[in-house]
């Protein structure tokens, strides 16, 4: 077969999807997704919308087989398929995540073929950051990895962040690829265009100077406690005693912190079987000690079967919260009986947890009230908001131990330091294995943990008040104006072909006579 420059394109489309993840944690090469999406943008220019769409696809195997890989770890390490089910399991998964790159190939290219000239620069933008949001919230409870705006937290980029969100800073960054791609198009140094997207990079950089938060009281000693045990030891029976008496051991020696922290089920057994002998007493000490302990575990709710992954404060202030946001495949299943029916012949078996709901109120600990999420919750910057500007600041929980020695435990740290950014408040980030954090309001990491190593990492906070412009609103806006402005660009673009057309017509009419 002939090796046409139509299939060089299509090569290109893969290169440009691995050159995507690589501008993610921790390879942190930012300046290459512009590279990418001008790249990806290029490659959709004068073709049809099915050749867009099969481009688009070939970019999302290159970036989710890069990316998101790591899912095999968790599969095959620690839900015990077999090799072959295993790499099975995993193509299947970059390949759905795939199909996202590939429908934004396909709408834009079939939208653009409706607008042209100088508008048609924001249709790729728009529908690249449109589909974005549905994968990122709406499909499969969401996959918000790899999205555009976390690979430029260290850029100007990032200025936008507190105002529009990621989304937002994602649609500006993606608009700049356009731009590029217009002009090398169109053969001519468009002053006008170039201008702007400076101006636009120069203005995030102004912003980046602003405060939009302001201290509210006395700096809180914290403590995060990164316990490093293995995935495979965790929840072994012979190991749950020993477990506890450890995390218990290196707390009793951070009581001179107002708050400790540990990590996600740190307590290897639910709330109702360890609750009187080891809860209790251990809440009696850190009140003793004018300390608040937040911990995890998995909790019952009214019934055995109604099951919860759940963070309680012990010590002066005592609450619960229940994940609301689950974690498809690995918290509850969804498409029963299909997806049970695999997963059993693969003898994989799942958590079935429940979602807490969202109307419950903020745990408290140092004297201020918090957000919690649990795991990949903080991937959420719609979630991340709730309770603000209650709240003063930010605790997240995870377990990034099923993903053993991958790049998945840096790219979820990546997301969490966005949380921080948007809100304008510390996170504190306690991890089993790592990475542990203590991120500031500007989304710097003030110090973290080594990865699998026990780690006790000990900071000063300061509680935070104020609202950020995106805290107040979210991410809703930022979508429902790109929708808007896709529709109206659409519309003026018919409006104006239509009066064309009319203006042709009457000349022919006016020509006959």
């Amino acid at each position: 077969m002939r090796f046409s420059s139509k299939h060089y394109y299509d090569l290109l489309a893969v290169i440009a999807g691995i050159l995507f993840t690589l501008a993610f944690a921790p390879f942190d090469y930012a300046y290459l997704t512009l590279v990418a999406l001008s790249l990806m943008f290029a490659s959709w220019q004068n073709i049809t919308p099915r050749r867009a769409m099969l481009r688009g696809y070939l970019f999302g195997l290159g970036s989710f087989g890069l990316g998101v890989s790591w899912v095999y770890i968790s599969i095959h390490d620690f839900g015990r398929a077999n090799m072959p089910s295993s790499c099975l399991l995993t193509s299947l998964f970059i390949g759905f995540w795939a199909l996202f790159p590939a429908l934004a190939g396909y709408f834009s290219v079939k939208i653009m073929s409706i607008i042209r000239g100088h508008i048609s620069i924001m249709v790729m933008p728009i529908v690249w950051l449109l589909i974005e949001y549905l994968r990122g919230y709406w499909v499969l409870n969401g996959f918000p990895w790899l999205q555009i705006a976390y690979s430029q937290l260290e850029t100007p980029w990032a200025g936008y962040i507190p105002i529009i969100g990621g989304y937002g800073a994602g649609f500006l960054v993606a608009l700049t690829a356009s731009g590029i791609v217009f002009i090398f198009q169109t053969k001519k140094q468009e002053l006008l265009l170039i201008s702007t997207l400076a101006a636009l990079w120069a203005a995030g950089s102004a912003l980046q100077t602003i405060k939009w938060t302001y201290a509210i009281g006395n700096p809180i000693r914290v403590s995060l406690i990164q316990g490093n045990i293995t995935q495979d030891q965790k929840w072994l029976p012979e190991n749950r005693l020993n477990t506890l008496k450890y995390y218990k051991t290196m707390t009793e020696a951070q009581w001179n912190s107002a708050v400790i922290v540990w990590p996600e089920t740190s307590i290897p057994a639910y709330l109702n079987e360890v609750n009187e002998w080891f809860l209790l007493p251990l809440s009696k000490a850190a009140q003793q000690h004018n300390t608040d302990l937040i911990v995890s575990l998995p909790a019952h709710g009214n019934s055995e079967d109604e099951k919860y992954n759940a963070v309680m404060t012990l010590g002066k202030e005592t609450g619960m919260y229940r994940k609301k946001h689950l974690l498809p495949f690995g918290e509850y299943l969804p498409w029963q009986p299909v997806s049970g029916f695999i997963l059993n012949s693969l003898s994989i078996k799942l958590g079935n947890f429940k979602s807490g709901g969202i109307d419950q109120p903020l745990l408290k600990a140092g004297g201020y009230p918090f957000i919690t999420s649990i795991c990949y919750e903080d991937a959420f910057g719609d979630a991340g908001i709730i309770g603000l500007p209650d709240a003063a600041y930010l605790v997240n929980v995870t377990n990034d131990g099923w993903f053993g020695h991958s790049i998945e435990p840096y790219q979820h740290l990546q997301i969490a330091r966005m949380r921080a950014m948007e809100t304008g408040r510390f996170l504190l980030r306690s991890t089993n294995t790592g990475v542990t954090a203590v991120i500031g309001p500007d989304g710097k990491i003030i110090s973290q943990a080594p990865l699998f190593k026990t780690t006790v990492l000990t900071e000063t906070i300061t509680p935070m008040g104020g609202m950020t412009p995106y805290a107040s609103s979210g991410d809703k806006p930022v979508i429902l104006v790109l929708i808007i402005l896709l529709f109206c660009m659409i519309i003026y673009d018919r409006s104006i072909s239509n009066h064309l057309r009319f203006r042709k017509l009457k000349q022919a009419w006016l020509w006959s006579k």
